[in-house]
């Protein structure tokens, strides 16, 4: 008896020794749990989901804002109502957001299996412009801070009471959704070619321009090669669609009160034929981080006129190149940080005048000569002319934030941006004549100087304070100045929807200063 229990025994051991080996070659997966269990495996935070080996991960913040001297989320005060600063125009948008993210991540013999989710649900403060109509009157415009492309954003009802929800303000927004398997990232989430912080080096603003920035994420196929020592390079095919189209004019439908309301001609995108191509080249390291990316943009243009017998150019490839440094660990303070970026773009645009600034100005303002003053610019990828072929918008700019923490509780941020637009000869020509005295604008009496070419410049001061864990109260100050081109007075036929009469109006730059006031609760 004695014998046959020692056998047993041995044969026992033997197996689970065996087994062990086996097991060694295998990845670690946690064995399936029926009660809500800590999942320690990929940071804090985690649980088991009972009854899987899946960890899941809840987060999330509640957003309390309010944004003085825009009509937008916090952008400057660009477009119709906001730039007409009139009685249209919203002295105050108040914002209430809340935002719930879901990651879960399970361990396979292939490697971690992650999935992001990112959606939030908003309140937002709408607005009013003209209704165009010879009687007057206001219709309702909705949440401005939804229209990003700096144009009159579309009407969307006309209600004053809100019984037919026009008023609501009421918004749910998906950020991200995207899967992580073996190196790949397939779903939506922030672009390769942005920088870690997106738009935000230091600051709270939206609009910010110099650089590229998909805060709410771009649909994307990805695939991410880690080196080792904090190298990483990665190759991305985009969806151009939602976020990287400032539009390809045709400028034969230009009008100079087009013009003055931010619209050279008419857009003539087509539909979509190639994806955003994106390389990234990344490195990490205990002093800061360096990152260089490049893209190209597929400017795919429809039909000079309304049918197909009226003919089209050819596609034209714009590109990008940006690159992006962020500096840890500087003598002046534990945690201060100096992030800064420069792009070039040829017929990509939006990687420079990314999609919450915008790219398209009408802004009015006073004047000792003339009824008021505007300010007016665009910059598409392409424009062209009816039978003719397209032509890049070439572009360039920077931004960048210093961080300061002055003790645990507070911290200040300085930061700025700069960009420039610069046309070629059949912009040039169209709009303003061969010797910038002609064209669309050019030749029109009391116009001195005409040129499409502008730049924006803004600079902005943000402090905040976080009293306890996870509960930050900040003020953010902007100043966005437009530099435009052109000069001397132009009369203006007006419009309704700025409630702007017909006059003579002086061709001026134009400044914008916003605040915004915010408390965060992250969880």
């Amino acid at each position: 008896m004695k014998l046959t229990k020692t056998l047993l025994l041995g044969s026992a051991a033997g197996l689970m020794a065996a087994s062990g080996a086996f097991a060694a070659d295998l990845p670690v997966k946690a064995k399936a749990v029926e009660y809500v269990k800590v999942c320690s495996l990929y940071g804090a935070g985690f649980y088991y989901i009972p009854g899987t080996d899946t960890c899941i991960k809840l987060g999330g913040y509640l957003r309390a804002e309010v944004a003085l001297g825009t009509n937008s989320s916090y952008g400057a005060a660009n477009g119709s109502p906001a730039g007409a600063h009139n009685r249209l125009s919203n002295y105050y948008t108040m914002r209430a957001r809340e935002d719930l993210n879901i990651d879960t991540r399970t361990a396979t013999e292939y490697g971690v299996v992650r999935t992001f989710f990112d959606g939030v649900f908003s309140w937002t403060t709408g607005g009013y412009q003209g209704s165009g109509s010879a009687t007057g009157g206001t219709v309702y415009t909705g949440n401005l801070g939804l229209n990003t492309s700096g144009a009159t954003p579309a009407l969307v009802g006309s209600s004053i009471n809100g019984t037919d929800g026009a008023t609501s303000g009421g918004s749910l927004g998906v950020y991200y959704a995207f899967i992580q398997f073996a190196g790949f990232t397939m779903g939506k989430a922030v672009s390769q070619f942005d920088a870690p912080w997106t738009n935000y080096p230091g600051n709270n603003f939206d609009g910010l321009v110099g650089g590229s920035g998909t805060v709410t994420g771009v649909n994307q196929f990805t695939y991410t090669a880690d080196f080792g020592q904090g190298v990483t390079a990665s190759f991305s095919a985009e969806d151009a669609t939602n976020y990287y189209q400032a539009g390809n004019m045709n400028l034969t439908g230009a009008t100079a009160g087009g013009m003055v309301g931010g619209t050279y001609g008419s857009n003539a995108i087509g539909g979509s034929r190639s994806p955003n191509l994106v390389g990234q080249v990344r490195v990490d390291q205990a002093w800061g981080m360096f990152q260089a990316s490049v893209a190209a943009h597929d400017n795919h243009v429809a039909y000079y006129g309304a049918t197909e017998t009226t003919g089209h150019p050819d596609d034209k490839w714009g590109w990008a190149v940006q690159l992006a440094l962020s500096i840890k660990n500087i003598p002046t303070g534990a945690g201060d940080v100096i992030n800064i970026q420069a792009v070039y773009t040829d017929g990509a645009t939006r990687y420079n005048f990314q999609n919450l600034a915008g790219s398209s100005y009408s802004m009015f303002g006073n004047s000792g000569v003339a009824y008021q003053s505007v300010g007016f610019a665009m910059a598409p990828d392409t424009v062209f002319i009816t039978g003719g072929s397209q032509e890049t918008v070439k572009t360039w700019g920077f931004r960048g934030a210093y961080t300061h923490n002055w003790d645990a509780y507070w911290n200040t941020a300085v930061y700025g941006a700069y960009a420039q637009a610069q046309y070629g000869s059949v912009a040039k020509t169209a709009l303003c004549g061969a010797g910038g005295g002609g064209g669309v604008f050019g030749g029109l009496a009391g116009v001195t100087g005409c040129n499409p070419d502008f730049a924006v410049a803004q600079v902005g001061l943000i402090t905040r304070w976080t009293p306890v864990k996870n509960l930050t109260f900040s003020g953010d100050l902007n100043w966005t100045h437009l530099d435009q081109k052109y000069s001397g007075t132009v009369g203006y036929a007006g419009a309704g929807t700025t409630a702007k009469p017909a006059a003579l109006y002086e061709l001026k730059d134009q400044d914008s200063i916003t605040l915004l006031l915010r408390a965060q609760r992250n969880w």
